[in-house]
């Protein structure tokens, strides 16, 4: 069920209604029950793959915390196999299979290996790393084993994060569970207030990027050089808003019913450096990958010196661009962020010895100016439809091809990004970077100033009526 969809408008009120009516034994049950009608409206038969590694996990929780040695070993390294064969099946069979047959092609070896003709399951990297988080604490000794399975089955399967996170913590949610909540008028307000910004930025954004972005990263070969820059740039905006406007209307959700879930952007777009962007961008994702990737292998390679903490940090990064998708274009935009980490690492005194000598509103400006044009060239491979694509269009943008003329208006009819889409987006995008630099990452500061939190609220609940385009778009991350 997508949040920006008709069904979720009645579905959405009537679940916080009944959760607050019935008793607080039986609350657990009812978002259990609503969690599962939300995943199953997409493809219901795969709930019960979803079930099955849920149940691996709740029995392979208990045995870590009462064995120990080999047994406790085992237990953990069952319930990761259980997780990642799900995500290597679904996810990554056929792209590591079409490779292999590419290798070994070329040796003259025929393979013949068969193909899967199967949906990825929606939200399958999500909901899977949240439950290797769980199983992997336990096993850390840094939180007991969750003994009620309705409700360790609704840490995995809580419907507000369930398909595109934030990847949470036992740590964070599973107490919050067994917590008697209450309308707390604040919360409502809190709630609706995130919600309607997280729709804004949905709708009203990445939705009217998107009509220019999409036609023109599927034909980069037929647009001026400058139509490439312009969308690589809106592309930035687009799956920014789409996916933090994600991530807001899961936290305002959540925290209208007394949930608070981790804050998973913190004005990325504002970093000064890309280790900066990383620590602001997919927070809850960025954290899991230092926790229990980079982390573990940096102290295995310790001997190393410098050499391991880089070599930790290529390899962290590159599962991290696999993990966004199963193809080549995500495995080099991983690898070129972590080469971009690792040369900041090694030039960080010399830029702390140049930050001193050049003024600090220039140096500062500059710093986020080069960070972002950064991301939008790497965001390429990321939006592009394959390796082909990526370089062409980036081959295109640095030898200033004008072989088309440079279009304003992409598209025709009722879908082009005509004069009017022009209009909204740097509005929007006024108003998005206005309204953040000042109240995000969570907007509270608002109560603050309640007749600017009222502008706020009515500029943004009118441009989402006037402008939004609700075609009910599937949002980005949900391919993943």
């Amino acid at each position: 069920m997508l949040f920006n969809s008709l069904k979720f408008l009645f579905f959405f009120p009537a679940v916080v209604f009944i959760y607050f009516l019935i008793p607080h034994r039986f609350r657990w049950f009812w978002l259990l029950a609503a969690s599962c009608v939300f995943y199953m409206t997409f493809v219901p038969v795969y709930i019960l793959i979803l079930f099955g590694t849920i149940v691996i996990d709740y029995f392979a929780g208990i045995l870590i915390e009462e064995t120990t040695g080999t047994k406790k070993k085992a237990s953990l390294v069952l319930s990761l196999i259980a997780n990642i064969g799900v995500l290597c099946v679904f996810k990554y069979y056929n792209f590591f299979t079409e490779n292999f047959e590419v290798l070994f092609s070329a040796l003259n070896i025929s393979l013949n290996l068969p193909l899967l003709s199967i949906l990825l399951p929606i939200g399958l990297s999500f909901h899977t790393f949240q439950a290797m988080s769980y199983t992997i604490e336990v096993y850390r000794g840094n939180h007991k084993a969750e003994r009620h399975f309705g409700i360790y089955a609704l840490y995995v399967m809580f419907f507000p994060q369930l398909v595109a996170g934030p990847i949470e913590r036992p740590q964070n949610m599973l107490h919050q569970f067994h917590e008697k909540h209450f309308l707390i008028p604040k919360n409502v307000l809190d709630g609706i207030r995130l919600m309607l910004w997280g729709f804004f930025k949905k709708v009203v954004i990445a939705d009217r990027l998107s009509l220019y972005v999409d036609p023109v990263f599927n034909n980069y070969q037929d647009y001026h050089f400058l139509n490439l820059i312009i969308a690589s740039v809106f592309f930035a905006f687009q799956i920014y808003a789409d996916f933090s406007g994600y991530s807001d209307i899961a936290l305002g959700s959540a925290r209208i019913m007394g949930f608070n879930l981790m804050i998973n952007f913190d004005r990325p777009f504002a970093s000064k450096n890309v280790t900066e962007y990383w620590r602001k961008w997919h927070i809850s994702l960025s954290s899991w990958l230092k926790d229990y990737l980079y982390t573990p292998i940096a102290l295995n390679r310790r001997n190393w010196g410098i050499a391991g903490i880089l070599f930790a940090l290529i390899i962290t990064m590159m599962i991290s661009g696999l993990w966004h998708g199963a193809a080549w274009t995500f495995i080099i935009y991983g690898s070129i962020q972590g080469s971009a980490i690792c040369l900041e690492l090694l030039t960080k005194k010399f830029r702390k010895q140049l930050s001193k000598k050049i003024p600090s509103i220039i140096y500062t400006n500059f710093s986020i100016l080069l960070t972002f044009s950064f991301t939008c060239f790497c965001l390429i491979f990321f939006r592009a439809p394959n390796i082909d694509s990526a370089f062409g269009m980036i081959e295109n943008i640095f030898s200033f091809n004008t072989a088309h003329p440079c279009s304003w208006i992409i598209g025709t009819g009722e879908i082009s990004f005509n004069n009017f889409s022009w209009i909204v987006s740097i509005f929007s995008l006024l108003l998005l970077f206005i309204t953040e630099k000042f109240t995000y990452p969570d907007m509270k500061s608002l109560n603050q100033y309640p007749r600017l939190d009222l502008i706020i609220g009515v500029a943004v609940f009118t441009l989402i009526i006037t402008c939004g385009i609700f075609n009910q778009s599937s949002f980005i991350y949900f391919q993943f």
